[in-house]
C-alpha cells in the first residue's frame, strides 16, 4: 500500500508542477499579445481608416503600450497587496490559535494547581487564573466561576467537621481571613477585582460561604448572591455591592462605610453593630433585617425599605431617610440629630427617638482601624 500510495502522489506532484508551467506560459503570452497586438489594433480601431504617417501611428500605438502597462502595473499592485493581506490574515489566524492553545494550556495547568496540598502552589494557581482572565474575555466567565466555586467549596457555612474556626467561636478569637486561608482570600479578592469588567452571566454564587473578617474593601461584588452567608467583621469599605443578594447574612460588626447598597436585598440580614457610615443604601430593602446598634451616620437611605425593621438603639444621626419607608419599624432609643431627614409626616418623638448633638464631620477613614483587626465589643441588644 504504501509504494501504491506513493506512486500515486508522484504524478500528481508532477500534473502540478506542469499545471503552473503552462498557467504561467499562459500569463506571458496574454500579456506579451496585450502589449504587442492590442495597441495596434486598438489604434486603427480608433483611425477608422484615416490616413496618418508611420511615425504618427507608432507614437500613437506607443502611447496606447503606455496605458496598457500602467493598467497591468496598477493590477499587479493590487494583486501584490490582496497577497499580502491574505498572507496576513493568514498569519493572524495562526497567531490566534498558538496563543488560544497557549492560554488554554496555562488554564488547565492552573486548574490543576488548585488541587494541590501545598498553599503556595494553589495560590499559584488563582493567580494564572486571575491574570488568564485580564488578558482573555472568553475566559473570564469561566474563571469567575471557578473563583466562586473555590469559594464555597473551601469555605463552606457552616464549617464542616475538622475545619476551624467552629460556628460558635466568638469574632475576637477568629483570625482574619487572609492569615487563616490566604488562597480564599487570593480567590475572593481576584473575583471582586474582575468583577469591575462588565460581564454575561448577571449572578455570581456564593451564598452559604463562611467570609467571617474577610477583606473585601473596595472590591466589587454588585450582582452577587451571598444568601445566608456569614460576613461577620467583614471589611467592606468603599465596596461595591450594588443589586446584591444578602438575604439572610451575618454581618454583625461589618465595616461598610462608604459602601455602595444601592438596590441590594437584605431581607433577614443580620446587621448589628455595622458601621454603614456614610453608605449609599438607596433603595435597598432592609424589610425585617435586624439593625440594632447599627451605625448609620450621614447614611443616604432616600427609597430604601424598612419594613419591621429594628433599628433600636441605631445612629442615625445626619442620615437621610426623607423618602425611606419606615413602616412598623422600631426605633426605640436610635439616635438622631437635627440634621437627620425624616420622610413626610413621620413623628420621630412618637418613635421614642433620641434627639441628641450631630458628631460633625466624620474622622478619614484611613486613620481608622483595619476593620478585620478591630477588636468589637459586646453587643447590647440580646441576640
Amino acid at each position: 500500500m504504501g509504494m501504491w500510495g506513493r506512486s500515486r502522489g508522484r504524478p500528481a506532484a508532477g500534473y502540478r508542477v506542469v499545471a503552473g508551467v503552462l498557467a504561467g506560459t499562459a500569463v506571458v503570452v496574454a500579456v506579451a499579445a496585450l502589449l504587442v497586438w492590442v495597441p495596434g489594433v486598438v489604434v486603427d480601431h480608433d483611425l477608422a481608416g484615416a490616413d496618418i504617417s508611420a511615425q504618427e501611428r507608432l507614437s500613437a500605438v506607443n502611447d496606447v503600450r503606455t496605458t496598457l502597462l500602467q493598467a497591468v502595473g496598477g493590477l499587479v499592485v493590487l494583486f501584490g497587496a490582496y497577497a499580502t493581506w491574505r498572507q496576513l490574515r493568514v498569519s493572524q489566524d495562526g497567531l490566534r490559535a498558538t496563543q488560544e492553545g497557549y492560554v488554554t494550556d496555562r488554564f488547565s495547568t492552573a486548574v490543576e494547581q488548585l488541587g494541590s496540598e501545598k498553599l503556595q502552589t494553589r495560590i499559584g494557581g488563582l493567580h494564572a487564573l486571575w491574570r488568564i482572565a485580564e488578558h482573555s474575555q472568553r475566559d473570564r466567565e469561566a474563571v469567575l466561576s471557578i473563583q466562586a466555586a473555590y469559594l464555597r467549596s473551601h469555605l463552606p457555612w457552616p464549617p464542616t467537621a475538622g475545619q476551624a474556626p467552629a460556628a460558635d467561636v466568638p469574632i475576637n478569637d477568629i483570625a482574619p481571613l487572609e492569615l487563616r486561608a490566604a488562597d480564599a482570600q487570593t480567590a475572593l479578592t481576584g473575583l471582586g477585582v474582575l468583577l469591575l469588567h462588565p460581564r454575561e452571566q448577571t449572578w455570581l454564587n456564593l451564598s452559604v460561604t463562611d467570609l467571617r473578617r474577610a477583606d473585601c474593601d473596595g472590591l466589587w461584588l454588585n450582582e452577587v448572591n451571598l444568601d445566608r452567608s456569614c460576613m461577620e467583621a467583614a471589611g467592606l469599605y468603599h465596596a461595591n455591592l450594588t443589586q446584591a443578594s444578602l438575604v439572610g447574612v451575618n454581618l454583625r460588626h461589618g465595616d461598610l462605610t462608604t459602601a455602595i447598597l444601592r438596590r441590594a436585598r437584605c431581607v433577614l440580614t443580620d446587621l448589628r453593630g455595622a458601621k454603614l457610615v456614610q453608605t449609599d443604601l438607596r433603595g435597598a430593602d432592609f424589610t425585617t433585617a435586624d439593625l440594632r446598634e447599627a451605625n448609620l451616620r450621614k447614611a443616604d437611605a432616600r427609597g430604601a425599605l424598612f419594613h419591621d425593621a429594628d433599628l433600636r438603639l441605631a445612629d442615625l444621626r445626619g442620615a437621610d431617610l426623607s423618602t425611606a419607608d419606615l413602616l412598623r419599624a422600631q426605633l426605640a432609643g436610635a439616635l438622631a440629630s437635627e440634621h437627620t431627614r425624616w420622610p413626610t409626616g413621620f413623628d420621630p418623638a412618637a418613635a421614642a427617638v433620641v434627639l441628641t448633638d450631630d458628631p460633625g464631620p466624620e474622622p478619614p477613614p484611613l486613620l481608622q482601624p483595619p476593620g478585620i483587626t478591630t477588636q468589637h465589643p459586646p453587643l447590647q441588644s440580646p441576640p
